[in-house]
């Protein structure tokens, strides 16, 4: 799920064409998606044309964009951003992105100024991401991209990695001596 700030904005309306030509990167890993503005379903209509101009033959989203026009929402899941307010003075929505995964709990929250759009890339490399740590014993070290190098968690033994991962690990020597940066290949592949 997805918030921003108002209807017709700049930054909101590139968000939500890149979402959609993304529609079939996220359906590929099982993602559903929602956008949340705090405008009318009757704005949504309208917007929705100029969200759809630059993408060839479509003439509606794939996902929802959530009508929120008295924030109760917004303010439920704290996604009201106390320094950029509306001409009414009223804190705007910020651009949130919530993440919850199949056990229907929160895995990642980011959230962005009004001035500045989202990274989608950056999106998608983190649903690889929680969705590969989810069904292995590892994690992902900085600007991991898919099938790069994994971490193998510090919880497994040296014994277990070994059984675990079929092309084993290989730990890094780092001057405290400790056994912990340990990389394996990416196991899911």
């Amino acid at each position: 799920m997805f918030s921003h700030p108002a209807d017709y904005t700049p930054v909101c309306t590139t968000e939500l064409g890149t979402v959609e030509s993304y529609a079939d990167k996220f359906a590929a890993r099982g993602v559903k998606l929602a956008a949340l503005s705090c405008d009318s379903v009757e704005s949504h209509e309208g917007w929705i044309k100029d969200i759809l101009r630059s993408i060839p033959d479509k003439t509606d989203l794939s996902y929802p964009i959530l009508a929120d026009d008295k924030r109760e929402l917004a303010v439920k899941l704290g996604m009201l951003d106390p320094n950029c307010l509306n001409d009414a003075g009223i804190p705007l929505t910020a651009r949130a992105v919530f993440i919850i995964g199949p056990d229907k709990k929160l895995k990642l929250s980011l959230l962005y100024p009004a001035s500045t759009g989202r990274n989608f890339d950056e999106i998608i490399r983190v649903i690889d991401s929680l969705q590969l740590t989810s069904n292995h014993s590892v994690a992902t070290p900085a600007n991991w991209q898919q099938g790069g190098q994994c971490m193998v968690l510090p919880g497994l033994s040296d014994e277990d990695a070994s059984k675990r991962f079929k092309n084993g690990f290989k730990p890094e020597a780092v001057p405290s001596g400790k056994n912990y940066l340990r990389y394996t290949d990416d196991p899911s592949k």
